[in-house]
């Protein structure tokens, strides 16, 4: 029992250490993994290659339906004995026989049958193929949106992998400061110079401060885990990026808005294609059908062989002329649909460019904010080392010492953030107006 316990222990241990294992990585290595394996890609894939797979079914239009069959029976049916005497070109006189008509011995029939069927005019199917074509085309499109949708959220994710390290080094560096304000604290304490309360304050906010570091690791963890779900990949590593964040200095064009030629966009006006292509579908239903068939037929009474055969060629012009109220009513609801396409379409692109309007103006909100945290960061920097040096002389009591360390450390954890609100806020912008 001892022993197995002590190989639980040893494992738990393993895997603990293999789960904390810290893999470098840059953005372009997780953008290339997320390329590669991603699900959600896959998935987008897929359903690309279904929306294919229909548009390669319209293909019926103009390909002939070929079958081959080959069936046996005996009978002592009047009509299919003779009948099948007659295919096999064995009838003689005596088989006008009344009586032999009448009441055949029993016979067998093997046929082995070739049958075509070739659509020659289908209007409707026409239109059902060019529906099908534009859902095909339109599919693709949302492929390459979601792709780049993947790629902002990749870009995201690093930066908030980025975020976390630097909320944990930010923190590590706040501990050391308060440690070495514990170590003055508690010598100016045995000098008698400070008392218990405020050494037992600077002892909670050293404790504080460790809690914190603590959320911020498990940050970084966390920040890891979603950049491997996003790479597909099941080993949990802890990451590390490999920059630092900074802020994204390169030039961006505020004054753009939303292209037509956007895949998202695009995509909905081939979806406004495919309704229209429906319902005139659904109104050709009315016109006459035009196939030709025919088939090529082997007879005998022995199996699989071929003592007699023929051909059969024709056409077939079909036209349904009244299938009760079913065709009225798919005409009504392929027009409804195609209104409501058309009505998604102007909300989704009126939707859009409220979206960019609103990311421009935030991204010009947080670019301005970034000026003020980073004002806010010197001045408190500023401030705690003055009130650092009055400590060390015994000029500044110890709860403004406590609160100049907690203001830094909190305008340097809102100075990241700002940047990287900041970086996101023109990834997103440019993800909107991407063409």
């Amino acid at each position: 029992m001892t022993k197995n316990l002590f190989i639980i222990l040893f494992l738990s241990v393993v895997a603990v250490i293999e789960a904390q294992e810290i893999v470098p990585i840059s953005k372009s290595e997780v953008m290339a993994k997320v390329t590669e394996a991603n699900l959600s890609l896959k998935i987008s894939a897929q359903e690309f290659v279904e929306a294919r797979a229909d548009y390669r079914q319209t293909n019926a239009v103009f390909l002939p339906n070929i079958t081959a069959s080959h069936s046996g029976m005996t009978t002592t049916n009047p009509l299919m004995a003779f009948g099948a005497k007659l295919n096999q070109e064995i009838l003689i006189q005596d088989d006008f026989n009344p009586n032999l008509l009448n009441n055949p011995a029993q016979t067998t029939n093997f046929a082995t049958k070739f049958e075509i069927a070739q659509p020659l005019i289908n209007v409707d199917g026409m239109y059902q193929r060019k529906a099908a074509k534009s859902k095909m085309q339109a599919m693709a499109l949302q492929q390459d949106r979601a792709s780049d949708k993947l790629v902002l959220e990749v870009e995201k994710a690093y930066m908030q992998l980025q975020l976390a390290y630097k909320g944990v080094s930010v923190i590590e560096k706040a501990l050391k400061t308060a440690l070495d304000h514990k170590k003055l604290a508690m010598d100016m304490f045995d000098q008698g110079y400070l008392q218990r309360a405020d050494l037992l304050n600077v002892e909670v906010r050293v404790t504080e401060i460790k809690n914190q570091l603590q959320t911020a690791k498990s940050s970084v963890q966390n920040a890891s885990n979603y950049l491997s779900f996003l790479m597909d990949d099941s080993s949990y590593v802890i990451y590390q990026p490999n920059d630092s964040l900074v802020k994204n200095e390169l030039p961006i064009d505020l004054q753009k808005g939303v292209s037509s030629n956007r895949p998202d966009v695009k995509a909905m006006q081939l979806a406004n294609q495919a309704f229209e292509a429906q319902h005139k579908s659904n109104k050709m239903t009315f016109l006459p059908r035009l196939n030709a068939f025919g088939s090529y037929e082997l007879y005998d009474d022995k199996l699989f062989q071929g003592g007699a055969n023929g051909f059969m060629i024709g056409a077939q012009l079909r036209w349904d002329l009244f299938q009760g109220a079913s065709r009225f009513g798919k005409i009504q609801k392929s027009k409804a649909s195609l209104e409501k396409s058309k009505l998604q379409y102007s909300q989704y692109l009126s939707q859009s460019k409220l979206e960019v309007h609103k990311a421009q103006r935030v991204l010009l909100d947080t670019e301005n904010n970034l000026k003020l945290t980073y004002l806010a960061l010197n001045q408190s920097k500023e401030s705690l080392r003055i009130r650092a040096d009055r400590f060390k002389e015994g000029l500044e009591k110890t709860s403004d010492l406590l609160m100049a360390e907690a203001q830094f450390a909190a305008k340097q954890l809102a100075y990241y953030q700002t940047i990287y609100e900041y970086n996101y806020a023109r990834a997103y912008v440019h993800y909107l107006t991407k063409e």
